[in-house]
C-alpha cells in the first residue's frame, strides 16, 4: 500500500510562496502519477495540479501561471511550488498517487486521505 505524507504548509500573506512536499512509500513512485487536491469546509475535494510518470503536468484553471507541481524519483518526493498566492488559496492541501492522471481525476487513488497540510493566505 501507497503512503503519503505532505509537509510545508503554513501561514503566508497575499502575493507570497509556500512549497509543498508530498514523500510517497514504495517502489513504484517513479511510474505512477502523482497529484496535489485542496479542500475547503462545505466543499469537495479538488485536483489541483498532477504529474505523470512522465512527468507531464496538468493544472485547474484557478492555479494555472502560480503553481508548478514536480517531482524527483531519486526523493520518491513530489513538490507542490506556490506563487502569487491568494486568499481563495487558502486550504487543507492533500496529495495522492495513481496509475495515471485521469485516475487521480476522478478520485481512483492509492492511498487513504491523511490530515494534509493546511495553507492560509492571509494579512
Amino acid at each position: 500500500q501507497v503512503q503519503l505524507v505532505e509537509s510545508g504548509g503554513g501561514l503566508v500573506q497575499p502575493g507570497g510562496s509556500l512549497r509543498l512536499s508530498c514523500s510517497v512509500s514504495g517502489s513504484i513512485f517513479s511510474i505512477i502519477a502523482v497529484g496535489w487536491y485542496r479542500q475547503t469546509p462545505g466543499k469537495q475535494r479538488e485536483l489541483v495540479a498532477a504529474i505523470d510518470g512522465g512527468g507531464s503536468t496538468n493544472y485547474a484553471d484557478s492555479v494555472k501561471g502560480r503553481f508548478t507541481i514536480s517531482r524527483d524519483n531519486a526523493k520518491n518526493t513530489a513538490f507542490l511550488q506556490m506563487n502569487r498566492l491568494k486568499p481563495e488559496d487558502t486550504a487543507v492541501y492533500y496529495c495522492n498517487a495513481a496509475e495515471t492522471s485521469r485516475l487521480l481525476r476522478i478520485g481512483l487513488v492509492f492511498g487513504s486521505w491523511g490530515q494534509g497540510s493546511q495553507v492560509t493566505v492571509s494579512s
